[in-house]
């Protein structure tokens, strides 16, 4: 990496003491779904000269590396529908092929995995989370708007031929699937998947509809499961927000990612960078740092670098979300796939 002089430190430290070693990279806020809790149906993209050069964002993803990150997830929008998103999956490779990264994975709706599934896995990816929140043909598409469900099981069914752990996600939707969670942990038991179930957050406009009408604690959720399956404690952990139990019945984990009934704040390793090169030390906060800048205006990784270790000096203790009937309005106005899912 050209410009980065060695120094003493390799590690970042926010002012609360947690060590920072997870960065969540958005390789674009496009994406070929909708979906209901994510997005409004007639979002308006950024102009391509505000988005990072998949060079740019390897070398800002290898300066974060540098600085002690050993886990990097790639998101968006949708990474997959990033024109020649494989040469950063393959540029990034080398770290882990070198030690200093642990871990190299992706969040994707799964729509275009069947294409990248086994370039995936030759580019050192090991596991990747499909969000899939229903098993039912037509509520897909209605929770997606424009996704199909065939397309995405397809993708998924790809992604464990070639060899890739699958870990689905699913937005806890009240009235929309809180029918189909038994069905899920079954399913995903059958297909040798773990689950992750997750809340509603209030980022961002997504049209009709309230956060309150969609918000469904999931601590009521996992009452609800427990009447079925036996949910064992597990201290199992991937460097992410979910507390996961083992369903005995199934041998699977199932995952709760739970920001409103528990902040899940004290032990976050996590920083997010967008595909503008804006970074972002709390997804629940507005406050953010300009990479970019620093990016180009040198050769010398230093200035950027700099900026890091600023932005984690500032990074707040936690968010600040609510959802009730008297605070009915996003708690940040950027949505998830601007920030990265």
């Amino acid at each position: 990496m050209k410009g980065i002089k060695p120094i003493c430190d390799l590690t970042m430290i926010d002012p609360f003491g947690r060590s920072i070693s997870y960065l969540r990279v958005s390789v674009t806020d496009r994406c070929d779904f909708r979906c209901v809790y994510c997005m409004s149906e007639d979002m308006a993209f950024l102009p391509k000269a505000e988005i990072l050069t998949l060079e740019e964002l390897d070398r800002i993803a290898s300066v974060f590396i540098r600085l002690g990150v050993k886990k990097l997830r790639l998101t968006g929008g949708e990474p997959l529908v990033r024109r020649n998103v494989m040469h950063l999956f393959r540029a990034l490779g080398r770290h882990l092929r070198t030690g200093a990264l642990d871990e190299l994975t992706l969040t994707t709706n799964g729509s275009q995995l069947a294409r990248y599934a086994h370039e995936l896995k030759d580019a050192g990816v090991k596991r990747v989370n499909v969000s899939l929140d229903t098993l039912d043909a037509d509520k897909f598409a209605a929770i997606t708007r424009w996704g199909r469900l065939h397309q995405v099981l397809a993708g998924i069914e790809a992604a464990k031929q070639a060899g890739l752990q699958v870990k689905l996600n699913a937005v806890a939707l009240k009235g929309v699937n809180d029918d189909e969670f038994d069905r899920l942990i079954a399913w995903c038991g059958e297909e040798g998947f773990d689950l992750t179930l997750i809340e509603v957050m209030p980022l961002g406009e997504v049209g009709s509809g309230t956060r309150v009408d969609q918000y469904l604690p999931l601590s009521m959720v996992r009452s609800r499961l427990r009447k079925s399956w036996t949910l064992d404690e597990s201290d199992y952990r991937t460097g992410g927000p979910a507390h996961y139990y083992t369903v005995r019945e199934t041998g699977r984990r199932l995952g709760l990612i739970t920001p409103m009934t528990h902040n899940f704040c004290e032990s976050c390793n996590r920083v997010r960078l967008t595909c503008t090169g804006t970074l972002y030390m709390c997804l629940g906060q507005e406050d953010a740092a300009d990479l970019r800048a620093p990016l180009r205006a040198s050769e010398s990784d230093a200035p950027v670098e700099a900026a890091i270790r600023n932005a984690i000096d500032r990074k707040p203790k936690g968010h600040d979300f609510i959802i009730d009937r008297r605070h009915d309005r996003p708690s940040v106005s950027r949505h998830m796939s601007v920030t990265g899912g």
